[in-house]
């Protein structure tokens, strides 16, 4: 992961991961981040099975959300309160599921067994977000099913595939179509558990990964694999954890 150096710590502060990684802490509090969806991914063939499941764990159902051409990939998406969801995306047999970043976090996450791909952190001011990361965010579009198309820009996804519990962070052309507000849930995200070096994580979003986002804890567990080990929701039937 290559930042530039925009704040080198001092050897009597705190170490932190990267170089530049104090200016990042300050920028991601300064742009009230919050986050923005949680992605799941399975193999293409799994995928109408994995969206049933899910949806009757949850009680709710999910949207098709249609392809993304940059991508290689295609996705069902279930909103959620709070101005967030879940994505399930699968890759397809396509060139960009090789070439394109994401593509390829998506397909190796879902060759490798599936489950949960990452988090994702909404964010308005994207070009500040550039400059800390020293690199340009993606394009990204889909179209769905109504005809309606979504555009977006995203950033962080080569860092994901080298340390899955890092979010990565996306801006939204229209926010007012944003897949949250494609109906109305009361399901929302609780709790997030991340398997990491608690250290890791935290300097690229600060001293608390909690205080982005207010209300769902961010909970540090040990797994054998690295990132999102599982999300836990509050539905009107309880609580419902997915791992």
């Amino acid at each position: 992961m290559e930042f530039m150096d925009l704040d080198t710590p001092s050897s009597s502060a705190e170490p932190y991961a990267y170089p530049g990684a104090r200016y990042f802490v300050r920028l991601c509090k300064s742009l009230g981040m919050q986050l923005d969806h949680v992605s799941y991914a399975v193999l293409n063939s799994e995928l109408a099975d994995t969206v049933q499941r899910l949806g009757a764990d949850l009680g709710a159902s999910f949207i098709d959300g249609g392809f993304h051409p940059s991508f290689g990939t295609r996705n069902f998406i279930l909103p959620l309160a709070r101005g967030a969801y879940i994505e399930v995306v699968a890759p397809l047999e396509h060139p960009a599921a090789v070439a394109a970043p994401f593509g390829t976090a998506v397909r190796q996450r879902a060759e490798s067994g599936g489950g949960w791909l990452g988090w994702v952190l909404a964010v308005q001011d994207l070009a500040s977000v550039e400059k800390a990361m020293g690199r340009e965010a993606a394009s990204g579009h889909r179209v769905r099913p109504d005809g309606v198309e979504l555009a977006w820009q995203q950033i962080g996804v080569l860092d994901l595939i080298e340390a899955p519990a890092l979010p990565y962070f996306i801006k939204w052309q229209d926010d007012q179509l944003h897949p949250s507000r494609a109906s109305q849930s009361e399901v929302h995200i609780s709790e997030i558990a991340l398997s990491a070096q608690q250290e890791l994580v935290e300097s690229w979003l600060g001293d608390s990964a909690s205080e982005l986002l207010q209300e769902i804890n961010i909970n540090w567990v040990e797994d054998e694999e690295q990132g999102v080990a599982s999300v836990t929701f509050t539905t009107p039937h309880g609580t419902v954890v997915i791992d």
